[in-house]
């Protein structure tokens, strides 16, 4: 089995274009978390023309709802939250530049059609292993709407943080050639 690939964030299209379906990946920089909730407000923003609490070129999210961790963790568990309830918002951030996201489970035609004509990946993290992948995250920063508890606008800084390419820029997926209908 090959060496995992390592990857600095932020991303550039050069660089998503060539992973492939089955890879696997290792996570260092800035990764931001959002899950529905925090979607719906990004999409929100574009709508009323307002900035978004981040550069969305280059960038990853994360699809996490952390749990409080420990005095000494940053988050007591990290797992993967199930993607396609971020479909609907996707295809918007995607043009805009976002390079990766990060859950588990298919996503839908819409957002696989996005992510191949703009160069963006998405990595699907292990379910279960949210203590496991906990370890990666050495700092955490809430960016926006802290209302939102667990699922507000995080920015996290990871070190080798293990993933693998579910589908490519070029559309191929480890769940089949069908996305989600």
């Amino acid at each position: 089995m090959s060496e995992p690939i390592k990857l600095t964030t932020p991303l550039t299209e050069d660089q998503t274009r060539v992973l492939r379906a089955g890879d696997q990946i290792r996570i260092s920089g800035v990764v931001y978390t959002a899950r529905d909730a925090a979607h719906k407000r990004l999409v929100e923003l574009l709508d009323q023309k307002q900035p978004l609490p981040f550069d969305m070129d280059g960038a990853i999210i994360y699809y996490v709802g952390p749990t409080p961790g420990a005095p000494d963790q940053v988050f007591g568990a990290a797992g993967p939250t199930t993607s396609y309830r971020m479909d609907a918002y996707a295809p918007r951030l995607i043009a805009l530049g976002l390079r990766g996201m990060i859950g588990k489970g298919n996503r839908s035609p819409e957002v696989v059609d996005a992510m191949k004509q703009h160069g963006a990946v998405y990595f699907a993290a292990t379910g279960g292993a949210g203590a496991l992948l906990a370890k990666c995250i050495v700092k955490s920063e809430t960016v926006a709407w802290d209302d939102l508890g667990a699922e507000a606008l995080r920015r996290l800084e990871v070190v080798n943080f293990p993933v693998v390419v579910a589908i490519d820029a070029e559309g191929t997926s480890l769940y089949g050639n069908q996305a989600m209908e």
